[in-house]
Order: C-alpha cells, then structure tokens, then sequence
C-alpha cells in the first residue's frame, strides 16, 4: 500500500492529490508528475483552475521580503488551465487510482520535468533560523486567478493548495573502478621523503555505508609520523545567483598510529560521514527535505553533458583528506614540522529502492518507464493523507505477465531473491 497525498485549499474549492512526492531522475530521463485535482466550482465565479509546477531556489525567508525585494527565483515553472477544461492528458496508472479516490468533478494533469534542472537540495539552517530553509525546491500548486501567471493579479492562501515534491537521483547500477592518488614529499634537514598511496575500492558510496581506505606509507626520511588524520569535506556550489563556492568538513577522525623512519605502513581505515554528527553546521547541504522530516547529507550532484549552467542552482561534491602529521626532528625540533596530504574524490548516493511484489524481491533500472516505477510517495508530519493502493495496477501488471511467459518485464527488473 502506497500513500496518496492530498491538500485542500481554505476556501473548500480545491483539492489536490499526488500519489507520490518523490520524483527520480535519471540523468537522461526525469519521472513525470501525475496528479488530480478535485474541484467544488460553486464559489469560482469567473475564476478558473490552473495547476502550477514551479522548480525554485530560496535564498532568503519569506519574512525578510522587504520593499518589494523577493528572495525566491523561479528557475523554471509550468502553468496549465484546469478549468474550464483545457488539458487532457493521456491517463496513466497512477491517474485512474487518484481519478477513483477523488471522485466526482476530478482533472487530471501531468508535467514533464526537463532532465537540466537540479536536484532538490536544502542548506541546513542554524538553530535560531525561522521559515523554510535556503535552496532548490519543487512545488505542485493548484489555484483560483482570473488569468493564467499574471504578477499583477493578488492570489489569495485561501484560494491555492500547494504540495512540496523532490526531484532526487539514486546511485546508478553499475559502479565503477575506485580512485588512487599518490604524494611523495621531500622535508627540510631530510634527504630522502616520505610516500602515501590512498585508494577506494570504488568510485561511489551510500549514505550510512562504510568507506575503508586503503593506505599504503613508506617512510624513507629521518622523521617520525605522529598520526593520520582523515576528513571529509563537502562542496557546495551556489551557482544560479552569486557563483557562490564554499566548502564546509563533515567528518573528521584522527588516528594516533606512527610511522617511524625508515618504517612501512599498510592499513584498511574506515569512516562512515552522518548527518547526525552535523547537525549544528550552518550552510551544510542536504538532500531535499519534506517539512519536519529526517534527512542525510546532500547526495553528490550527477550532471547530463551540455547542461546550461545557469539553471543548475546548487552543486554538491565530496572529497577525501589523508593528512599525515610528520614530527620535527634534530636541532630546529618544531620547526620542521609539516604533513603530507593527499586528497580523493568521493561520490555520496541512495542505492535505488527495492520494491517486494507477491514474493518476489526485485531492483528498479533506468529502462523502466513511468507507469512501470513504484510509486514511493513519503509522509510529511502535519499534511492531511491517505492511504491507498497506488502500485496496484503494476503489480498486476507485473504478475499477469508472469504468469503468461511474458519475458518483456523481465528485461528491466533485476530480481534479487525468491521468497516462495
């Protein structure tokens, strides 16, 4: 059972449905938004119905709007008349659910979000923050105007309903060779240097996965290295407004083992980056978050080539620090004193979601298409919901197929186990 998410305008008249909120894209490809909107028309006068998908970049609370200054840019939007009807839209699976629980006098609509736009992202706000958090957002919102967009005409609260859904990205299938990186440094009153070799055993990680770095030291000088110290840094690019970069360390571990001269090192150290260790830092990219509910760190940003740069909003980016602390020696003492650094990118992603139908576990690739996807809508606290069988048809789909021979589904679901 999947939830159907519905908001209710205050005046009684517009009742918005969504089967899910969050929407993937996949690089080439983004889910399209489905969704119904029921209507009590009695009060509309000579107002229509338009359904509005909206991708934004907050940059400031609502409340600092002042002397007509506005710190929410549009990036991109989409406006469609409802009523009096004048979209109809070819109707999909997840339509037909939300047409039968909404009832009479529903329309449905769909948007397509293009694949250059960027991925839901909030900057954390420090504790004394007010409002919604700065960064890339989506919004469904169905509202009474007289005229489709125009800024001169005043939309009552009363007269919208509006849902926030997120456009995330899951990691892909396939990963690929982990990267190596290698330093060798030379000191002052040493002859020869000291060489570290850091690799990963992949290029891509999930949130809350362990991550081993394999270290390899051979320390060829006449000085000592005191310990290792291991961070993690996360880089934001703010690029929509200001071209804004800054970088801000999500983790940092010391580990007091010694190399001593003439010595060698080979060791596997593990880390693990949480939010749950952040949750003060100010600025700190997340992934898209519904109002009062968990999230992790910002998954890194995977972009198509030829992307326009002015509608990417935020970029989020990792990378690996290995800082070896090499001991001062002889007469100078402290004053030889100095590391050695070597730095490896690292790429933070969900796996996709693995879905259970009738028994059978299996993973969702990139070839499905939209009305194939299981819907995987999440509960944002304080939002009126129900729930309802949104995946039903597909898994009938899926099933009959099987059960006929069919070997299309079989071609874009992977299974993982049989459960009888």
């Amino acid at each position: 059972m999947s939830k159907v998410f519905k908001k209710t305008s205050g005046n009684g008249g517009l009742t918005l449905y969504l089967g899910k909120r969050d929407y993937v894209d996949n690089v080439n490809v983004v889910d399209k938004v489905e969704g119904v909107v029921k209507l009590d028309p009695k009060d509309f006068g000579d107002r229509k119905v338009f359904v509005q998908l909206a991708c934004a970049f907050r940059y400031g609370s609502e409340d600092l709007d002042v002397m007509g200054l506005c710190f929410r840019k549009d990036i991109w939007f989409e406006c469609i008349q409802l009523y009096p009807e004048s979209h109809k839209p070819s109707l999909g699976a997840m339509h037909e659910t939300l047409l039968k629980k909404a009832g009479d006098n529903a329309y449905p609509f769909t948007f397509e979000i293009p694949n250059n736009l960027p991925c839901s992202v909030s900057l954390q706000p420090g504790p004394d923050d007010k409002g919604k958090a700065c960064g890339v957002d989506f919004e469904v919102k169905t509202y009474l105007a007289k005229e489709k967009s125009n800024p001169d005409e005043k939309i009552e609260k009363k007269d919208t309903a509006r849902l926030i859904i997120r456009k995330i990205q899951y990691a892909p299938t396939q990963v690929g060779a982990g990267p190596k990186a290698d330093v060798c440094k030379n000191f002052m009153m040493s002859d020869k240097p000291v060489h570290i070799e850091a690799s990963l055993e992949k290029d891509l990680y999930f949130h809350g996965e362990a991550i081993p770095i394999k270290i390899k030291i051979q320390n060829e000088s006449n000085k000592t290295v005191k310990k290792f110290k291991v961070t993690v840094d996360q880089t934001t690019d703010i690029v929509l407004y200001s071209a804004d970069k800054y970088t801000k360390t999500v983790l940092n571990k010391e580990f007091g083992e010694t190399v001593e001269p003439n010595g060698t090192y080979e060791n596997t150290l593990s880390i693990t980056p949480m939010l749950n260790e952040n949750k003060e830092k100010r600025g700190l990219a997340l992934d898209g978050r519904l109002k009062d509910e968990d999230t992790n760190l910002a998954s890194t940003t995977m972009l198509r080539q030829g992307i326009e740069k002015e509608v990417l909003g935020i970029l989020v980016s990792y990378k690996i620090k290995i800082n070896l602390i090499v001991a001062g020696g002889g007469l100078l003492g402290g004053l030889t004193a100095s590391d050695v650094t070597v730095e490896l990118p690292l790429m933070l992603m969900h796996p996709k979601p693995e879905v259970k139908v009738s028994g059978l576990s299996y993973l969702i690739t990139d070839q499905f298409t939209q009305s194939e996807k299981n819907p995987s809508g999440r509960e944002e606290t304080g939002r009126k919901e129900e729930t309802e069988g949104c995946d039903a048809t597909h898994k009938v789909r899926v099933m009959g197929a099987l059960e006929q021979g069919t070997t299309e589904p079989l071609k874009r679901i992977t299974f993982l186990e049989h459960q009888g």
